[in-house]
């Protein structure tokens, strides 16, 4: 069968050209002429004007044996365990089988952690769950899903988490990939426990698969799990980091590897995967929504790492601790869908073009985004775009200090998530999220809400505090909520006297040392998101060789003189760590004593840590204010930049054991006592 592109080529007599080929490279030509486009704009521009396609592609085939499903639609085959559903076989573009030659069940699976009632960490018991029956959803020419399902019942107490599961998976005609999404179900009659845990997993082959990429500054030549082995490499202070000290490839010998540095937010966590260079192949793991997915867009997750592996995490409880951790109570009954994400897999014509195929899964990316909800899925627990509602509106900003009007900001986050207090989207997974961001108006809309009761949830970066509007919002199936206007007044007081950073959920602001020249993770070289380089805590003590930070309002640059961590210090003499004291220095031209100050502090992350605050008095005991122990995000040691939220108010009168505790702060500010003018 032929198929036939036509372009125009500027600069050159050549106007059109025939190509010839078959369907099972279809995908493969086309993607590079696209990306003779996308590359070689600088020399020449490549104009795609029209693309006959084929007037029929091969449908989906579903073949079914004893112990094996395979899903064909021409252009990929995937092969399951059958009664399982573990996908054991990815063959694409001439590759047999793009997935490890390990044993089966480690190849592409769900898992998720469980533990018992009123158990505390956010450890368990881990369960790569397999089907117990399977049936056809679903089956055409254009369309086979396929149903992997284990129910539990009371001979399983103790064995299994009492969830009936059931994962999916299905593949479209002429699609580049496969589609999976699964149904979680607890009846309330059923024992509570709680769940840590829910995700999906693909192990690729170590021989194929050296190269991965996570965003457009975030990608390179991966070492290989072998170079991890304990004859290769020194444990660092955690089991996921290691320094690698006699990998197969030299080029790798000195760094650091550990499967955190390659977390992203949930906003920007839509793409991820690997590229093999021989034959050029890509594996991508895209996720078009993050409605299912917990603790709303700021939530950290791993993403690809060393295996090579390509993660889609759902529940975690990474960089929030217990607190993301789902428990249910007696009689609560609790069903949702994770999913559908897609897997896709695209290659080009030589692996001088390789690099590309990240655009091109970019590409997908966007289209898959731009087609959620999906209209295929063939469960009614996954409603379509007609099924769902749409809420509106537009947040305004009330502050006296800062505007004598009411104020809007681009880009300030709402969000409808499971009714709450203020701030709880944070951590909540058991329900549905919708966000957007506002236009430089303040107006949002959100659209394919599922159906449920929510609360309407935002935070303005530049502004602290959170905001939430106490009317519980009723999604029906096609409705449209206008809520009109809606006003937030941040935390306020009075007057600004100073502050120290940007109120942004965020410390990247401050000053992030360059990382010791042993422990040293390339990629994060020069590069924008320095944080993610390992031990950067212990850096601290380096900085400050004889006595902690003293900050002096007006004369120090929080970008500079600002450590982005405020951590223990370790002694000399033996492994035992100690608090650090950090001092900020202000002068006031007048004491008001008419009335009290405040001082707002915003924290980014906290892990096992107290913030004490005193003033004028080092020593002072009681201190004027204590966090008490607060938080289990562990930050600092999974490179990340912020944790949870939180925010404390501290009134002012006018008159440890381990080297990753500490405290990230987002914002500090000192208020004056109320005025009755108002000050701009």
């Amino acid at each position: 069968m032929n198929y036939f592109i036509i372009f125009k080529q500027q600069f050159s007599n050549i106007t059109s050209i025939n190509v010839s080929f078959h369907y099972k490279s279809f995908h493969s030509i086309l993607f590079n002429f696209i990306t003779l486009k996308t590359f070689r704009h600088h020399k020449h521009s490549l104009n795609i004007i029209k693309l006959r396609l084929p007037m029929s592609t091969p449908a989906v085939q579903l073949q079914i044996e004893d112990d094996h499903v395979v899903m064909d639609n021409g252009i990929v085959q995937v092969t399951l365990s059958n009664p399982g559903g573990i996908v054991t076989g990815i063959q694409y573009n001439g590759i047999d089988n793009l997935l490890a030659v390990d044993d089966e069940i480690h190849r592409g699976y769900w898992d998720y952690v469980w533990s018992e009632a009123g158990s505390t960490g956010t450890t368990g018991t881990f369960d790569i769950f397999e089907g117990t029956s399977f049936r056809v959803v679903m089956e055409s020419e254009d369309q086979v899903e396929i149903s992997f399902a284990r129910t539990w019942d009371s001979s399983l107490e103790g064995k299994f988490a009492s969830l009936n599961l059931d994962k999916r998976f299905i593949m479209l005609r002429n699609s580049s990939g496969f589609y999976a999404y699964s149904i979680f179900e607890h009846l309330a009659e059923w024992p509570p426990f709680n769940l840590p845990q829910i995700r999906i997993v693909f192990k690729l082959r170590k021989d194929k698969f050296h190269y991965m990429a996570i965003a457009d500054n975030r990608q390179r030549f991966m070492p290989l799990p072998d170079d991890r082995l304990p004859e290769r490499s020194q444990p660092l202070v955690v089991p996921e980091a290691v320094l690698l000290v006699d990998p197969v490839e030299t080029e790798f010998k000195g760094e650091v590897d550990d499967k955190y540095e390659y977390s992203s937010e949930n906003q920007d966590l839509h793409v991820h995967g690997w590229i093999c260079f021989d034959p050029p192949v890509g594996f991508w793991q895209i996720t078009p929504s993050s409605e299912f997915r917990s603790g709303g867009p700021l939530k950290q997750n791993l993403t690809s790492h060393v295996g090579p592996y390509a993660l889609a995490m759902f529940i975690s409880a990474h960089y929030g601790g217990e607190d993301l951790v789902l428990k249910f109570s007696p009689n609560e009954a609790w069903k949702k869908v994770f999913g559908p994400v897609f897997i896709y897999v695209n290659s080009a014509m030589d692996k001088t073009h390789a690099l590309s195929l990240w655009d091109d899964a970019k590409i997908q990316s966007f289209k898959e985004v731009q087609s959620w909800p999906y209209s295929f899925p063939d469960s009614e627990d996954f409603p379509r775009s007609d099924q769902r509602g749409k809420v509106s509106g537009r947040l305004q900003i009330r502050d006296r200090y800062v505007s004598k009007e009411n104020y809007s900001v681009r880009g300030a986050y709402v969000g409808l998530a499971p009714p709450g207090d203020a701030g709880s989207w944070q951590t909540e997974g058991k329900g549905y999220q919708f966000w957007t961001r506002t236009d430089a108006d303040g107006y949002f809309s959100i659209s394919h809400v599922r159906t449920g009761n929510y609360n309407l949830y935002a935070w303005v970066p530049g502004v602290i505090g959170d905001y939430r509007n106490d009317t519980i919002i009723v999604i029906t199936p096609g409705c449209d909520v206008n809520l009109g206007d809606l006003l937030f007044e941040p935390p306020r007081d009075g007057p600004t006297l100073w502050d120290i950073g940007i109120p942004d959920r965020s410390a990247a602001e401050f000053y992030v040392p360059q990382p010791n020249p042993k422990y040293i993770n390339k990629l994060y070289v020069n590069h924008p998101d320095r944080f993610r380089q390992y031990g950067l805590w212990e850096r601290y003590a380096d900085l400050y060789p004889e006595g902690d930070l003293v900050y002096t309002v007006g004369v120090s640059d929080y970008k500079k003189d600002w450590f982005y961590a405020q951590v223990n210090r370790k002694k000399d003499d033996d492994d035992t760590y100690t608090a650090t004291t950090w001092q900020i220095k202000f002068e006031l031209e007048r004491l008001d004593q008419t009335g009290n100050y405040k001082l707002r502090l915003a924290l980014a992350t906290a892990n096992i840590a107290e913030l004490q605050v005193r003033i004028n008095d080092a020593k002072a005991d009681p201190p004027l204010f204590s966090t008490g122990e607060t938080g289990h995000d562990n930050t600092l040691v999974r490179h990340g930049i912020h944790g949870l939220y939180r925010l404390y108010n501290v009134e002012i009168p006018a008159i440890t054991d381990s080297p990753v505790q500490g405290i990230m702060y987002d914002y500090i500010r000192l208020e004056g006592p109320p005025t009755p003018a108002k000050i701009f």
